[in-house]
């Protein structure tokens, strides 16, 4: 098996464990500080994610990509100095936006997002941008040598203890008010990353094949063309995170200032907002644990093949990532779409937000497409067309969040329609720039086969879920629904010959395990 499938395995299995473990973390604090809370929590987010960008400028991307190909030529001294400039940089940095954060989330909080108390989680995930800034180097380098593993057991020991100590958090400040009790949730965030950090750290010392604290400064004062070569790549790269994060800063600010204009209380809009963002968005968003996988695994893996300029393995990698979103993305899109209700219920005790679920799942295809199309774009040095593509869909997402929620017959449900035609305009601009750079073709009765067989599937689970086990408990007449949903739609993938027995193991799990 290749390093490619591996590392993608592995990262696809690590990410499917984070995202449910990530889901329990948000059941117990919907549970715990309820809608209100939540919407203080995710709008205290966008600020984190904004700040985390800024601090590591894209290097991730960057030092991945170089390490990839100075593994590849066996020079070491550059990896060294790769990580040498990256620490150099990131750290400086994150002591820079630390100290403007702390200075400017009680502007942020009070004017911005026009609810005060947001001020609380804001201050709370302070520590956690030095933790961020580290971490991340030494992320990229392991993905840069595809050893997948390092990155992968950091994510799942951030999320067992972040859901470990949730309750204890949250629970502690809860006396003195929901604001204090999102604070609560965003350090157990904080507790979380450090413990991922000093994992990570515990490796690079057990693996590293490069002596980082020997002659540092040395390295630093010869690590001027580094410098360059990772600001060439992470520039653009960071260009089009900083769209995306900035325009997600932007979002609960326009989505406060346009529901007020359509006549909708602080508090009510708080409220939706964390429906929208911290309930229905995270259902949507876990079937890209997949896609996040096969991200991470393409950046280096196209890296290596560019140096050696094998375009034909290129092309395949990226088919091949492209089917596997689709057969898996297809799938949630069904499950999401037609489970909706029953799903939203058992896991928040409540359902009011699954008409979100249910409105935008359709076109959630296009957004498990995006991640691999951004990466391999990044990978070809096309990061500064990739930002620009991000820019036009944030732009055009910003406007349309304005437009809509600021209609009274809309409201909220305008600014989900806003997210996902941005959403997939990003998609198609990325898939149009990359198919103009290497000879991609699309398969186009593929893909009506594929939307077939999400339609059969969906009607499956319908028809059993309204007839065939209404006598029983919620949660397993949902869960027997979507085992059956996902049995007919793997059974006409292989009927419909759009994935083979063979395909099938050579991603089986088991299987992989075995090998090991």
């Amino acid at each position: 098996m290749s390093k490619f499938l591996q590392g993608t395995i592995i990262l696809i299995i690590a990410g499917l464990i984070t995202r449910v473990l990530g889901f329990v973390n948000r059941i117990v604090v919907a549970r715990m500080i309820g809608d209100e809370g939540v919407g203080l929590y995710m709008m205290a987010v966008p600020t984190l994610v904004l700040v985390i960008t800024l601090t590591q400028l894209g290097l991730p991307v960057a030092i991945s990509k170089l390490v990839a190909e100075a593994e590849a030529l066996g020079d070491r001294h550059k990896i060294k100095k790769i990580l040498v400039v990256s620490l150099s940089i990131t750290c400086t940095l994150s002591i820079l936006f630390t100290l403007g954060l702390i200075l400017f989330a009680p502007v942020v909080a009070k004017t911005f997002f026009t609810d005060s108390r947001t001020i609380y989680p804001l201050l709370a995930i302070i520590p956690v941008i030095p933790i961020i800034a580290v971490s991340s180097v030494i992320r990229g380098y392991f993905q840069g040598k595809q050893q997948m593993k390092p990155a992968a057991y950091s994510q799942i020991i951030e999320q067992v203890v972040r859901i470990t100590l949730i309750a204890v958090c949250t629970k502690a400040f809860l006396p003195y008010g929901i604001e204090y009790a999102a604070a609560g949730a965003m350090l157990s965030s904080v507790f979380g990353e450090l413990a991922s950090l000093f994992y990570m750290v515990f490796m690079f010392k057990r693996k590293k094949k490069v002596t980082v604290r020997r002659k540092f400064f040395a390295s630093l004062h010869a690590g001027k063309d580094t410098f360059f070569d990772l600001m060439r790549i992470a520039l653009p790269t960071t260009g089009s995170r900083m769209i995306g994060s900035i325009s997600w800063f932007l979002e609960p600010i326009v989505v406060a200032q346009s529901l007020a204009i359509a006549g909708v209380a602080t508090a009510v809009a708080t409220k939706q907002y964390g429906e929208l963002t911290g309930f229905a968005l995270p259902l949507l968003m876990l079937p890209s644990f997949v896609t996040v996988s096969l991200s991470t695994s393409l950046v280096p893996a196209i890296s290596e093949s560019l140096a050696q300029n094998q375009m034909k393995q290129i092309e395949y990698r990226l088919h091949q990532a492209l089917r596997l979103s689709f057969v898996t993305g297809g799938l949630a899109v069904v499950v999401l779409y037609v489970f909706a209700n029953p799903v939203m219920e058992l896991m928040y005790g409540s359902d009011k937000a699954a008409i979100f679920v249910k409105v935008m799942a359709p076109f959630f295809i296009f957004y498990y497409f995006q991640g691999p199309l951004q990466a391999v774009l990044q990978a070809l040095d096309l990061a500064k067309a990739a930002m620009i593509n991000s820019f036009i869909g944030a732009a055009v997402k910003t406007s349309l969040i304005f437009l809509l929620a600021t209609q009274p017959n809309l409201g909220i449900m305008g600014a989900g329609l806003a997210i996902v035609v941005g959403m997939m305009l990003v998609t198609l601009l990325h898939l149009s720039t990359v198919m103009k750079q290497i000879t991609y073709k699309l398969h186009v009765f593929e893909y009506l086969r594929s939307f077939s067989v999400m339609g059969i599937s969906g009607f499956t689970g319908h028809f059993a879920y309204m007839n065939l086990f209404t006598s029983i408990p919620l949660s397993l007449r949902t869960v027997l629904s979507i085992a059956l949903t996902s049995f007919v739609y793997v059974l006409f993938l292989l009927l419909f010959r759009l994935i083979t027995r063979e395909e099938l193991n050579r991603f089986s799990v088991l299987r992989y395990f075995k090998r090991k």
